[in-house]
């Protein structure tokens, strides 16, 4: 239900009305209002930080133009995501330079995609070589962290590199930490098997993301102490998570955001392209022949390995919910005002807000929220 300038919908933390009123794409007013107990559920919409892509639409596979991007972002929406990171992931210095610069020309060319992208996140290239935490992340162009690197990435991205995630266990790790944290970008730690000493440096030089945590990890660790208490551990970071039923063990996410607490927690997709494709086997340029099951799980062909993640954010909400004993509200802000925290305060409902609203049913026990329709800037995009 929605007027001309006003959203109507249920409070996930109350169940009762709430009408938000829409003046120049901000909200301008939230008042109270008589809705019956079938009534869709009203949400800031979700910000997700770390998307390869989804669909047979693929952010990897050669610089990704704008008709790839926009299709993408469709996709999203109908998942109830108004923000996110488009993410490459470890490649030739040339190839990210071009991928960067597209996605920053298309951002530029598109008022939908400049709306919904707030910074490019790049995974990598500085992870830890080592099979197992280096995922599938190819090995040849696995390199250490390089400032001049750094600079011509922003440089062909114009500025919009603003998340990078990488393992601290380099001995320039701390310095480019630093210089990267000073210029306002995001460090995150990921794909890594730093000692604890080195979790801690990064920290201190300014890291303030866990990327993927209990994900790009040696498949055996020590029992204490390593990197995943370490990052745990530390109040300086905020731990992303893929609570998509395939990444973490029930009862490891369940842990895993006590430990963290809700304030220090996300959640991210980390969707790949495969991620909504009808099962079968697909030969992928990344990874090469990955088993897409009916559940969606991404398989490198004939194993049990994980080849990326299949679920967008109206899944793994409703996972969540369920896997760790969260409330409803609990579990929307987990991929709403947590991540949008690190992405220009996105993700909120309040007054002044830009108008991200994302509307949708949802009861005890479903396995993903059903998906009503999206406001962008206070402006219906789906459906």
């Amino acid at each position: 239900m929605s007027e001309a300038g006003r959203i109507i919908g249920r409070d996930p933390a109350t169940g009762q009305g709430i009408a938000v009123t829409v003046a120049d794409g901000l909200v301008s007013a939230i008042e109270s209002t008589a809705l019956g107990a079938d009534a869709p559920f009203l949400s800031p919409g979700f910000v997700d930080l770390q998307v390869n892509g989804y669909g047979g639409h693929d952010l990897n596979d050669g610089p990704p133009s704008r008709e790839t991007l926009e299709s993408l972002a469709r996709l999203l929406l109908a998942a109830g995501t108004t923000s996110f990171a488009p993410t490459l992931i470890t490649a030739s210095q040339a190839q990210l330079c071009a991928g960067i610069a597209d996605i920053a020309a298309a951002r530029k060319a598109s008022p939908m995609l400049a709306a919904m992208i707030p910074f490019i996140h790049v995974e990598g290239p500085s992870l830890d070589p080592a099979d197992g935490p280096r995922g599938a992340h190819p090995l040849e162009h696995v390199r250490a962290p390089s400032l001049t690197e750094f600079a011509l990435w922003q440089q062909a991205a114009e500025g919009l590199v603003g998340m990078v995630t990488m393992s601290p266990h380099y001995p320039e790790a701390p310095a480019y930490i630093a210089a990267l944290s000073a210029q306002g970008v995001l460090v995150s730690i990921g794909h890594t098997g730093a000692t604890p000493e080195q979790i801690t440096a990064a920290s201190a030089a300014g890291a303030r993301l866990s990327t993927h945590l209990g994900n790009g990890a040696a498949s055996l660790l020590p029992r204490h102490p390593n990197f995943i208490w370490s990052q745990l551990a530390d109040d300086r970071l905020t731990a992303s998570f893929i609570a998509d039923g395939h990444h973490l063990p029930a009862a490891t996410l369940k842990a895993m955001l006590r430990a963290k607490t809700l304030d220090r927690a996300i959640l991210v997709s980390d969707a790949a392209a495969l991620g909504g494709q009808k099962p079968g086997r697909y030969r992928t340029p990344i990874g090469g022949e990955v088993d897409v099951s009916a559940d969606g799980r991404l398989s490198v062909a004939g194993t049990p390995y994980l080849a990326g993640a299949g679920h967008l954010l109206d899944r793994n909400i409703a996972f969540a919910i369920d896997a760790a004993g969260l409330s409803l509200p609990d579990a929307l802000r987990l991929a709403s005002a947590n991540p949008g925290a690190f992405a220009g305060d996105r993700g909120k409902l309040v007054l002044g807000a830009r108008a991200d609203i994302t509307r949708f049913h949802w009861s005890p026990g479903d396995f993903k929220l059903g998906i009503v329709d999206v406001f962008l800037a206070g402006q219906k995009v789906l459906p």
